[in-house]
């Protein structure tokens, strides 16, 4: 990588949510979007959660026999990730593009809250034995960090399940969805960076109300549940002290949007969010961001398996996102701030 002083290009790609709701390994290739990808020949991959879908079935046919079960246990668990493996077309990827990975919940079971799942224990050590993240000895299940590439990027990729409160609890000053630690390690990362670029990395979105048991994402629900309180002491951060050039990368929802956020409403942009995926899995129900950030929708889409490209320099951030075919569905340009 660049040194932190050196100005240098860098594109690098993300998305998530691979082998769901039935849309597994199908022929040796399995999963041929990864070649996709793989010819725009990113610098890195940021695989935003998902990894396995552990808790759906994958029938065969028409996919490809060994991942028609739940998995519960490690054993079962390390089986849903080799299954994966089993894909050509990702065993290609794997060779040649770095991958930074964190999970979601499907790694686990659907919208688990870390401390208080009995599977969270399995399904995370499986996570890591086909997916190495560093740790720090005094804290071995942390998988939180950073990651500076050159002058220009600095990406802050965020564990949102394993210290979260439960979805369903109602919001304010004891709910979480980081943890305190992790909450004060990113919030003196973005105040601390000389990177012209902020890139926060969340595997759940900023603003898309999801329902069922409590909000599994950052926004309000009209419940009361939600993690709104703690996304708004992350804003009041960046307006407080005036950090420009933040973007938010997210996935979980299979879909793609993207929002521009002037949550403030003085008229000026404070930050971005997008959201792509699934890799492989059924398209979302499309949903609009919610009004709290006061948001301007940039594009909201679903029907389409879909990545999306990071292109970097100290002048420019621009996004991109392509289908499993490799069309550009869209394209936008944010310019720096100095």
């Amino acid at each position: 990588m660049p040194d932190e002083k050196i100005s240098a290009a860098v594109t690098f790609a993300w998305s998530g949510d691979l082998g769901g709701q039935g849309r597994c390994r199908q022929g040796a290739g399995g999963y041929p979007i990864f070649d996709v990808i793989q010819r725009h020949n990113p610098d890195f991959f940021l695989f935003l959660g998902d990894t396995i879908y552990g808790d759906n079935p994958c029938p065969s046919p028409p996919n490809e026999p060994g991942a028609d079960f739940k998995a519960t246990t490690l054993q079962t668990y390390r089986a849903r990730h080799r299954y994966q493996r089993g894909a050509e077309a990702l065993r290609r990827f794997l060779r040649t593009i770095p991958v930074y990975v964190i999970w979601d919940d499907h790694e686990v079971r659907d919208n688990f809250a870390g401390p208080f799942d009995e599977q969270m224990s399995a399904g995370r050590q499986a996570l890591r034995e086909y997916w190495p993240i560093a740790s720090p000895a005094e804290d071995p299940h942390r998988m939180y960090r950073s990651i500076r590439y050159g002058a220009d990027l600095e990406l802050f990729i965020l564990d949102t399940r394993q210290y979260r409160s439960r979805n369903e609890d109602k919001d304010g000053p004891f709910k979480t969805m980081l943890g305190e630690a992790q909450l004060k390690w990113l919030l003196d990362g973005l105040r601390a960076s000389t990177a012209t670029w902020k890139v926060i990395a969340t595997s759940v979105p900023l603003s898309v109300e999801k329902g069922g048991l409590g909000n599994d994402g950052w926004g309000h629900e009209p419940s009361g549940t939600g993690f709104g309180r703690e996304r708004q002491v992350i804003v009041d951060a960046i307006l407080g002290h005036t950090i420009k050039n933040v973007v938010f990368l997210a996935g979980d929802v299979h879909w793609v949007q993207g929002n521009a956020y002037d949550p403030n409403q003085d008229g000026v942009i404070d930050f971005h969010e997008y959201m792509v995926g699934p890799l492989s899995a059924r398209p979302g129900r499309l949903t609009a961001a919610s009004d709290e950030l006061h948001p301007v929708q940039l594009v909201n889409e679903s029907g389409y398996q879909n990545f999306g490209l990071i292109h970097v320099t100290k002048d420019a951030l621009e996004v991109t996102v392509l289908d499993e075919a490799g069309t550009k569905r869209f394209s936008h340009v944010v310019p720096a701030r100095p």
